[in-house]
């Protein structure tokens, strides 16, 4: 269970003090898993398929090649929870000769946002791609409705693209809950 900064009588200084961004384990899959299908309920108003979900944390933590998941964990004596994650994806570049690094599946635990959590993802995810020769940038997309995430993304130094996303989605029903 994710407990407040209130419970821990942390201020948002001394979280920051005991957070670990980390790439992800296969014992945080569960995590992961309730994160994500909360993310989609929350922002897109979809429930997920837990198995396919689950299946799909597994098979991503299990292929380096397609991209990774970075977790944001509290350290505090023996106990460690993950209050936040992202995932990463690569495209290729052919104009720049390198890979963009693609932030989704962005989730901070609704009791720990706004203490820096995914402040913190975030300049773990550029020091990293910045110190990594083949990677040419990061970009994210975000829901369009989804104001506070797009004022979180802002705060850190994203800014929007000229670009717009298109689709066509084989796996997921466009049917909201």
């Amino acid at each position: 269970m994710v407990t407040s900064p209130k419970d821990n009588g942390l201020s948002p200084m001394t979280v920051l003090d005991h957070l670990n961004v980390r790439l992800a384990k296969p014992e945080d899959v569960a995590t992961i898993v309730s994160f994500s299908a909360a993310m989609a309920l929350e922002t897109e108003g979809r429930r997920l398929d837990l198995d396919r979900l689950h299946d799909g944390t597994i098979t991503l933590l299990k292929s380096p090649d397609r991209g990774f998941f970075m977790v944001a964990e509290l350290e505090q004596a023996d106990d460690h929870q993950l209050l936040g994650q992202l995932m990463i994806t690569y495209e290729w570049s052919d104009w720049r000769n390198g890979a963009f690094w693609w932030i989704q599946s962005v989730y901070v635990d609704p009791a720990w946002r706004l203490q820096s959590v995914f402040r913190r993802m975030h300049e773990t995810v550029m020091a990293t791609a910045k110190t990594s020769p083949n990677v040419c940038g990061v970009r994210l997309y975000v829901e369009e409705n989804n104001g506070a995430a797009q004022a979180a993304y802002r705060k850190v130094g994203l800014t929007p693209s000229s670009y717009a996303i298109f689709e066509t989605d084989f796996v997921l029903a466009r049917t909201r809950v």
